[in-house]
């Protein structure tokens, strides 16, 4: 794989991790709307990775067993969707003196729970700091080849 394959994989984990960010920090600014637009509350934001493939997996297996370094096991990461989290139910809180209460005096609220998403940020930062560090690591392995040749 040339090293060059490796910054755009890079790269791409970086564009999927800041969209994971920016749908997080919409979740967190969220996290008390009980009304939206389509009169419900706010519901929590999920963002789905997958596999950039580069071939198809029987491409891979023939060039492998010909020997064949042209064919690459994988070429990044795409974000195929941000869709909302149906898997958690809102929440109900008494509260009477609320606009969105009902007549027994109970709002729902959004499903987003601040911990959920913050231990989420650390991790899509964590991630985003591994992608920089990997493309720190491509961009040394470059310049010492560079050096290399003119020696």
């Amino acid at each position: 794989m040339p090293l060059s394959d490796s910054l755009h994989i890079s790269a791409s984990g970086l564009t999927a991790e800041r969209l994971r960010l920016d749908v997080i920090s919409n979740n967190i600014a969220n996290a008390s709307t009980t009304r939206t637009a389509s009169g419900q509350p706010y519901r929590r934001q999920e963002v789905i990775f997958a596999a950039r493939e580069s071939a198809p997996f029987a491409t891979m297996l023939a060039s492998a067993r010909s020997g064949s370094k042209s064919c690459a096991a994988g070429a990044g990461v795409n974000v195929t969707a941000v869709q909302p989290d149906m898997q958690h139910d809102f929440k109900t809180v008494y509260e009477p003196g609320h606009p969105d209460a009902d007549a027994k005096g109970y709002v729902r609220m959004p499903n987003v729970e601040p911990i959920t998403e913050m231990v989420d940020m650390i991790s899509a930062t964590r991630s985003y700091e591994a992608g920089i560090t990997a493309i720190n690591s491509a961009k040394q392995m470059e310049q010492k080849a560079l050096e290399i040749g003119r020696a």
